[in-house]
């Protein structure tokens, strides 16, 4: 059973500057949904790993935090999938703390509990930031688009090699296509 890491802003959800703060503000990028749903339908297991400053800046509560993350696998559920397992980070840049993206503590994390090594998983993320921690233990890595991803393309630090999808949709399509 594969398993996938995905980060949660600009992934999975309408990403924002000003942060996500609220459920009403948790928005689902089109389709991201039904690929969770899809991949779990096909035995992947599913994971998060998300960076929630907000929290150590005091714009919401871990409360705030649990309520958003249920509204997100509520849906995902609705859709047939689940989500195995949600890793975050409460701390912010300052705080030097060792799970921050892209430090790799939360994606070991999740290795760990599902008894995976990082070249059996993949991680999808949509910034630099992202792919960084999974680079730093050899794990193969997607960018999407959506979110920052776009921006993180034009910048031009993205590896040549590291697979590039539209959104997460695309993706899944691709690892579906690939298991088939």
């Amino acid at each position: 059973m594969p398993l996938i890491i995905l980060d949660r802003d600009g992934v999975i959800n309408q990403d924002s500057d000003n942060y996500i703060r609220t459920v009403a503000q948790w928005i689902a990028i089109p389709s991201s949904i039904t690929a969770i749903a899809n991949l779990s339908k096909a035995g992947y297991k599913i994971a998060i790993a998300t960076n929630q400053s907000g929290i150590g800046r005091g714009y919401y509560t871990l409360d705030t935090l649990a309520a958003i993350h249920h509204k997100m696998t509520a849906l995902v559920a609705a859709a047939g999938g689940t989500i195995d397992h949600i890793a975050y980070c409460p701390h912010t840049p300052d705080d030097d703390c060792i799970c921050r993206k892209p430090k790799p503590a939360m994606l070991l994390q999740i290795l760990e509990k599902y008894q995976f090594r990082a070249s059996d998983a993949w991680f999808v993320g949509d910034s630099l930031r992202d792919l960084e921690a999974a680079w730093a233990i050899n794990m193969p890595t997607a960018l999407v688009k959506t979110g920052k991803g776009q921006r993180s393309l034009d910048r031009g630090n993205i590896p040549a090699q590291t697979p590039v999808f539209a959104d997460l949709a695309s993706f899944s399509q691709q690892r579906l296509k690939e298991r088939a």
